[in-house]
């Protein structure tokens, strides 16, 4: 079963993980997501969500009970993973949120500029990656950094 959705193409693998298809602009790749969901009540600091499209990271969240017919729910404060821009947001507590996939890899430095250059330390492929201000003030060229991809976005989040 699928259907079309923000020009996904979606369909359930298993009862918490949904796959996306789509095709880029200039090639016919396809590519392939799984992510999986959970519930609002079941989220924590530290979760990773996607929210409105952009990954982010719980800060705090507060659960609230309503009476004896009523529905739980939940005030969740995020900041985003890329852009760290705060959102605060209250969903009901039986809605569903996706958890994106998020690889934590290794690099090596090989040059400084308005994005860094960086070497993979596994596949060896040479990346341009964005990094925050105050990351980029403590590396420099030949210093090993982790960097995180989100969703086909990649970003440095600390010197190693």
């Amino acid at each position: 079963m699928s259907s079309l959705c923000c020009g996904y193409k979606t369909g359930v693998l298993h009862n918490d993980r949904k796959q996306e298809v789509f095709s880029t602009n200039t090639k016919q790749e396809f590519c392939i997501m799984v992510l999986k969901i959970i519930n609002a009540t079941e989220m924590k600091v530290g979760t990773n969500i996607i929210f409105e499209g952009e990954s982010c990271t719980v800060k705090k969240i507060d659960i609230s009970k309503t009476g004896k017919h009523g529905h739980s729910k939940a005030r969740v404060e995020a900041a985003g993973i890329i852009s760290g821009q705060k959102k605060v947001f209250v969903v009901p507590g039986h809605e569903r949120i996706e958890v994106p996939i998020v690889n934590k890899r290794k690099g090596q430095v090989l040059s400084i500029g308005e994005k860094i250059s960086i070497m993979d330390l596994e596949s060896f492929e040479t990346l341009e990656v964005n990094c925050p201000e105050e990351v980029k003030q403590e590396i420099e060229v030949n210093s090993n950094v982790e960097y995180w991809d989100v969703e086909g976005e990649k970003i440095i989040k600390r010197k190693v």
